[in-house]
């Protein structure tokens, strides 16, 4: 009988993991794959990770019947893919997770700015029920920027034409033809220059840091609002608050700092590991943005729902029930 080893698991998701395998044994460890473990873990023919496991030649050799490792994560460089190859053994990822969430928290950022949310609520939890200074505006009619059409991009697109927005698009590789109404592809100085709302949705890579920055933050329109729930790198932290000083812009709904530790996986948040080795209340205390009433900031919780956190077992689960099917999904590299 083929055993399967889920390494760094936590308690919550054995259940869902062990009734997916009824014909399997399937064992469990908080441990990860490079420390000291059992003698019977070796035995497996699959294993799935999180990234704290280092599966490197040293780590890997100990596993003589491993086939596939089922990464939990986006990212993959944690396994040492040459070795893999030149044994055969199968690498499959989660190639991404929670597009919906991070798009609906997008949204959520700007209605809670739209509709003066914040203010609202805690005007009336005070017993002050006037109206006065609470005025929103409606979305209907503004024109949002969406910076980066991937899979999250494209979901906020989606939110933003069911509120009859308009949508300016700047992403790495354009439709050759615009099929959406009122969707137009442009580039990203006209975005940040023509948009009410202005909202990032790209990974942080070295084109994209300071994406937004001292210097074209002064293009901005007038009174618009950006929103940032992918990368805090992507903006200069300083550009964020002259923009607020001079009026350029009017808010900013924040789930990301350009403080924050550096982070491959939102699912780190929810790790012991992470939470030991990046201290980020001591980080974000003093920062001067989380004291401003014109700014929304949320503590990186944009990806964290249920179903985001279900998708990720699910489809660890897939790969792993599709390679014993003889088929191969979510591929890295097949070994050949």
């Amino acid at each position: 009988m083929d055993t399967i080893v889920f390494f760094e698991i936590e308690e919550w998701e054995k259940d869902f993991i062990q009734k997916s395998y009824p014909d399997k044994k399937v064992l469990f460890t908080v441990n990860k794959a490079h420390e000291k473990n059992p003698s019977d873990l070796f035995n497996a023919s699959v294993i799935s990770t999180f990234i704290y496991s280092t599966l490197d030649e040293a780590t890997l050799s100990k596993f003589p019947n491993l086939k596939l490792i089922a990464t939990r994560s986006t990212g993959f460089d944690h396994i040492d893919l040459n070795f893999c190859k030149q044994k055969g053994i199968v690498v499959a990822n989660v190639p991404n997770y929670g597009a919906h969430t991070v798009a609906q928290h997008t949204f959520a950022l700007i209605l809670a700015i739209s509709r003066k949310l914040i203010p609202t609520i805690e005007q009336t939890r005070r017993g002050h029920f006037s109206l006065e200074g609470l005025r929103g505006f409606d979305l209907a009619g503004k024109t949002i920027g969406v910076v980066g059409a991937g899979n999250i991009g494209r979901k906020v697109i989606n939110i933003a034409l069911s509120f009859e927005m308009k949508v300016l698009v700047n992403t790495k590789n354009p439709p050759s033809d615009n099929v959406q109404e009122n969707v137009r592809y442009v580039s990203f100085d006209e975005l940040i220059s023509s948009s009410d709302i202005v909202t990032l949705h790209v990974p942080h890579t070295k084109e994209t840091h300071h994406l937004i920055n001292m210097e074209n933050v002064k293009k901005f329109k007038k009174g618009s609002i950006l929103i940032n729930t992918a990368r805090g790198p992507l903006i200069e932290t300083q550009a964020i608050l002259e923009g607020l000083e001079t009026g350029i812009l009017k808010s900013a709904g924040l789930d990301v700092l350009e403080e924050e530790c550096s982070l491959k996986e939102e699912r780190e948040l929810l790790t012991e590991e992470f939470l030991k080795k990046c201290d980020i209340k001591a980080q974000l205390l003093n920062h001067v943005l989380l004291d401003r009433d014109d700014v929304i900031y949320t503590s990186h919780n944009a990806f964290n729902s249920d179903e985001a956190l279900m998708q990720i077992l699910h489809v660890t689960v897939n790969n792993i029930s599709s390679f014993f099917q003889g088929k191969t999904e979510n591929l890295v590299t097949n070994g050949s």
